[in-house]
């Protein structure tokens, strides 16, 4: 079978064991690079749908700046991830429509918005090349109190572990292929059952290896 490389929800498994993952560069190496990422706060969007009556979703606005020696391939990937462990990836089981409730909801400070699925996978330098980007995510766990968002492809810079506990036919770990990420935290305010007044607060960011 030989060695495969595994992603995304390595960190959670590295996590429970208690093993350490390596962190990002204080300082970049020769040759990697990372781009400027603002973010808005994220939001609920509520749409009329079929039979159900409505159906619910989350979005954020990523704003992405090449501000590198050179242009750079981009090809982004976003989860959402619940402290109740469910994990949501961006774009998945949403309908097309709920970008154009998001566009034309902030028309007026992003008139150039893009989703994350049709982003093109370059980024020019410079800040009249910024990409103003669409997240969108399906509804999540009702139970939850509090969600983190990962964004990975943002950066070149990449590492290579040993999975803690699976190896391959000959006994050896396999290896795990981890991207520099970019990882915010928000606590959800309120009663989770009353989803329309929950309040979500920002904690924090960090760079981490996933």
């Amino acid at each position: 079978m030989g060695r495969y490389l595994f992603y995304g929800t390595f960190l959670v498994l590295v996590s429970s064991l208690c093993v350490a993952a390596p962190m990002p560069a204080i300082v970049q190496g020769p040759g990697h690079w990372t781009v400027e990422v603002k973010f808005e706060q994220p939001q609920q969007l509520v749409l009329p749908w079929g039979a159900n009556g409505a159906a619910r979703y989350w979005y954020t606005v990523l704003t992405v700046t090449n501000r590198t020696e050179g242009d750079v391939d981009f090809y982004p990937r976003c989860e959402l991830m619940t402290d109740t462990f469910q994990i949501v990836p961006a774009g998945r089981n949403v309908p097309p429509v709920v970008f154009e409730q998001v566009r034309q909801r902030h028309q007026s400070r992003y008139p150039f918005l893009e989703p994350l699925e049709k982003v093109e996978n370059r980024i020019l330098q410079g800040e009249d090349n910024a990409k103003d980007i669409a997240v969108v995510w399906r509804d999540f766990d009702p139970q939850a109190t509090g969600f983190k968002i990962f964004v990975t492809g943002l950066s070149n810079e990449t590492a290579v572990v040993d999975h803690p506990v699976a190896v391959d036919e000959t006994g050896t770990p396999v290896q795990v292929f981890l991207r520099k990420t970019l990882e915010l935290d928000y606590a959800l305010r309120g009663d989770p059952t009353l989803r329309n007044s929950v309040e979500v607060v920002y904690k924090d960011k960090a760079w981490v290896m996933r």
